[in-house]
C-alpha cells in the first residue's frame, strides 16, 4: 500500500503541475482514464499497469522541467507541454507533425459526448430505426448476424439485442461491435450481462480493426495479423451477476489492447495492437460452436450492418464511400441490409449555431451524393447491392432533448441550457478554438434560451439510407 500511495502522491504532483484531470493522466499514460481511481480504490490494477505508469512517469518529467525552463511554448514537440499550455486531453487536439497546427477529432472529446448522449434521445430513436430492418433481413442458418460499426456506449446495440431476441428468441446469434475508444468498449460490455442471461446463444466479439478489416476480424497487413491479440472468453455461470463480475475482470484486458496512437497525418486515433474479444456462454459451447469465430476463418457475411454516425460532417464524400461505406457493403450477406444515418441539419441546433457563428451549416453531405460515390467506388464488383436513399417522409427523423414539460418557460435553467448549447455544438461539431471565443461572455446562453423559448424545446434531425444484397 505504500508504493500504491506513493505512486498516487506522484501522479498528483504530476497533475497539479500541469494543470490536468487525473483521467487525462490515465488516458496519456495507460489509455484509462478511470486508472487513477482503481489505483485509490486498490482495485484491477496489474504489475504490468503501474510500470507503464512510472515509465511514463520517468520519460515526461524531464521534457516537462526542460519546458518549463525555457518556456512552453517553446517546445512543440512535448506533449505535457502542449497540455499544460493549452489545458486540452490529447482527444481534442492531436499537434501535426511538422507545422504545429492542430488536427482536430471532434468525437473524441468524451465530455461532451457523455454529456450529449445522455441528454438527448439519438440513441433511443436510433435503435427504433434499426429495429425496422429486422422485419427486412432473410437471415440463414446457423445463426442472425450483426455488425455495429461503432459501438458507442452500446445503447442501440443493446436495444437491437433486445428487439432480436424478442423476434427470434432461440436462434444463435452472432454479433460484432467495432469500437477503437477504450471508453466505449467498457460502456458496452457493461451492457451485456443480460443479454448473456436473455439469450444464451450469442456470440458477442468487440474488435478495434479498422473499417476495412474488422468485418472480417483479420488485419490487412502480415506484421500486424501476426501481431493480432486475440482472446476467447467463455462465460462460466447462469447469471446476469455472474456475467457481469467475469466481464468487470477483464478490464487490463481491455486496457492492454486497446491502447491508441494518434495519426500524424490526420488526427485519428490508429489502434497500436489490433485485438478481438469473443465472448460467449461456456454451457452453450456446444450449440454456438459452429459461429465461434476463429483467426483468419471468418466469413464476414452479414444480414445486417448498422453504421449510426461513422464518420465526420466534414469529411470528403469520397473518403466516406471508400473508407467506411464500401467495405461495409462488401461485408453484406445475400438478403444483408446495411443501414447508414448521419446528421441531417436544418433543425433549431442550427439556429443556436447561427446566432454566433452565422451562415455556420453542418458541411454533411447527403444520402444521394453519398449513394453516388458508393456506387462509383464499387463500380461492376458488386452488381447485386440495391442503394435505397428513400423519399425524406422515410429517411429523416428526429430525435429530442430531454426536458421536463416545467422547463421551457420564460426562466430556463442554467443546466438545460448548458445540455442544450452542449446538444448543438456536438451535432455541430464546433471546433473548440472557435468555442473558447464564442463562450467569453454570455451571448451563447442568450441565444440558446432564445431557441429554446421559440421552439419550446430542441430538437434534431438524421437521415437514413440502405445499402441492401440481393437474395441468392
Amino acid at each position: 500500500m505504500d508504493d500504491h500511495q506513493t505512486l498516487i502522491d506522484e501522479i498528483e504532483d504530476y497533475c497539479r503541475a500541469r494543470t490536468i484531470a487525473e483521467s487525462t493522466f490515465g488516458r496519456m499514460a495507460v489509455n484509462d482514464g478511470k486508472f487513477v481511481g482503481r489505483l485509490r480504490s486498490g482495485k484491477g490494477v496489474t504489475t504490468r499497469t503501474l510500470k507503464r505508469v512510472q515509465d511514463f512517469l520517468s520519460a515526461e518529467e524531464p521534457l516537462a522541467d526542460a519546458a518549463r525552463a525555457n518556456g512552453a511554448a517553446k517546445n512543440k514537440k512535448s506533449k505535457v507541454t502542449t497540455l499544460a499550455a493549452k489545458s486540452a486531453p490529447p482527444e481534442t487536439a492531436v499537434a501535426e507533425k511538422g507545422d504545429g497546427k492542430r488536427a482536430f477529432r471532434f468525437y473524441d472529446n468524451r465530455q461532451k459526448y457523455l454529456t450529449f448522449v445522455n441528454t438527448c434521445s439519438e440513441k433511443w430513436v436510433v435503435a427504433e430505426r434499426v429495429g425496422m430492418e429486422l422485419a427486412q433481413i432473410h437471415p440463414r442458418p446457423p445463426a442472425i448476424r450483426v455488425f455495429d460499426a461503432g459501438m458507442g456506449d452500446g445503447t442501440v446495440l443493446s436495444r437491437l439485442m433486445r428487439d432480436i431476441h424478442r423476434r427470434h428468441p432461440t436462434v444463435p446469434l452472432f454479433v460484432v461491435g467495432k469500437e477503437i475508444s477504450l471508453e466505449d468498449a467498457r460502456l458496452s460490455l457493461e451492457k451485456m450481462s443480460d443479454r448473456f442471461f436473455e439469450h444464451p446463444a450469442t456470440v458477442l466479439v468487440v474488435t478495434n480493426l479498422n473499417y476495412s478489416e474488422a468485418p472480417w476480424l483479420m488485419p490487412g497487413s502480415v506484421p500486424a495479423a501476426a501481431a493480432l491479440n486475440w482472446h476467447e472468453v467463455p462465460l462460466r455461470g447462469s447469471t446476469a451477476y455472474e456475467f457481469d463480475e467475469q466481464i468487470r475482470d477483464l478490464q487490463s484486458v481491455l486496457s492492454d489492447g486497446w491502447r491508441v496512437r494518434t495519426s500524424e497525418k490526420t488526427g485519428n486515433p490508429l489502434y497500436e495492437r489490433p485485438s478481438v474479444l469473443v465472448l460467449y456462454r461456456e454451457d452453450h459451447r456446444f450449440i454456438v460452436d459452429p459461429i465461434l469465430p476463429r483467426p483468419g476463418h471468418n466469413e464476414g457475411r452479414y444480414d445486417l450492418i448498422v453504421a449510426s454516425q461513422p464518420y465526420r460532417a466534414t469529411s470528403s464524400v469520397e473518403f466516406k464511400a471508400q473508407k467506411v461505406l464500401a467495405p461495409l457493403a462488401r461485408a453484406l450477406a445475400p438478403g444483408g441490409r446495411m443501414l447508414g444515418i448521419h446528421s441531417y441539419g436544418q433543425d433549431p441546433g442550427r439556429d443556436i449555431i447561427q446566432k454566433i457563428w452565422p451562415g455556420r451549416e453542418l458541411g454533411q453531405a447527403g444520402r444521394h451524393e453519398l449513394m453516388k460515390a458508393l456506387k462509383a467506388e464499387l463500380g461492376n464488383s458488386e452488381r447485386d447491392l440495391r442503394y435505397n436513399t428513400y423519399s425524406d417522409a422515410r429517411s429523416l427523423f428526429r430525435y429530442d432533448m430531454h426536458t421536463l414539460p416545467t422547463e421551457i418557460n420564460a426562466s430556463i435553467g442554467t443546466s438545460t441550457l448548458f445540455a442544450a448549447w452542449n446538444a448543438a455544438i456536438y451535432v455541430y461539431q464546433i471546433e473548440d478554438d472557435l468555442l473558447s471565443d464564442a463562450m467569453n461572455d454570455s451571448r451563447y446562453l442568450e441565444a440558446t434560451q432564445s431557441v429554446l423559448q421559440e421552439h419550446g424545446g430542441l430538437w434534431f434531425v438524421d437521415e437514413s439510407f440502405v445499402v441492401s444484397r440481393k437474395r441468392d
